[in-house]
């Protein structure tokens, strides 16, 4: 420790060339981007006699924040809904052909010989984004003094997603936006305890 230089003892930072995310333990390297924000209802309480408020009520928290996938030759989110699976409505991956897309009204057709009610027990892969499971988001910094960190998104859902293409573009994003439960907020890896 004697030898270390005043650089290395100094504040870091960290770039975006610094940074994996993990999505439930899978490295998932087509996300450009991510943002969060965390809001609270506050609001002043007032009494009679006073235009000042007396105090405030704290009410409900909310997690919420957007990703930015770079797409290349398959969806951003493909290993994830790989490795899980829904309950369908009478369809699992088995008994519909990949590419095929049902109306509403034809699925309940398709339950193979199971009656209604035991129609929800089938499993299948997702298919549209917000299907996924609850999942955590895991970001870890490291840069090239060896300095680390990390942050934590827990019960990420994804609620919107969204892509387009364009002659004009170079290169082709999906964004999504997603709630989360909770979050430990970014700290230097040494701050963590295992």
């Amino acid at each position: 420790m004697g030898n270390m230089s005043r650089y290395q003892k100094s504040f870091t930072s960290y770039s975006g060339a610094d940074i994996v995310a993990t999505f439930n333990g899978i490295v998932v390297g087509e996300l450009a981007s991510i943002t969060y924000s965390v809001t609270r209802e506050k609001a002043p309480i007032y009494t009679m006699g006073d235009p000042n408020p007396r105090s405030f009520s704290r009410g409900k928290r909310g997690i919420a924040g957007s990703l930015v996938f770079t797409v290349f030759d398959r969806d951003a989110l493909h290993s994830l809904k790989q490795t899980d699976s829904v309950y369908a409505h009478g369809l699992n991956s088995t008994q519909m052909p990949e590419n095929e897309v049902l109306p509403v009204h034809e699925i309940a057709n398709r339950v193979d010989g199971n009656s209604p009610q035991t129609a929800w027990k089938n499993k299948r892969k997702p298919i549209f984004s917000d299907e996924i499971p609850p999942f955590d988001i895991t970001i870890n910094f490291l840069n090239e003094y060896g300095q680390a960190a990390k942050m934590v998104l827990y019960g990420v859902e994804i609620l919107n997603e969204g892509m387009g293409m364009s002659i004009d573009d170079i290169t082709t994003e999906k964004a999504c936006t997603f709630i989360a439960r909770n979050l430990d907020e970014m700290a230097a890896q040494d701050d963590w305890e295992d």
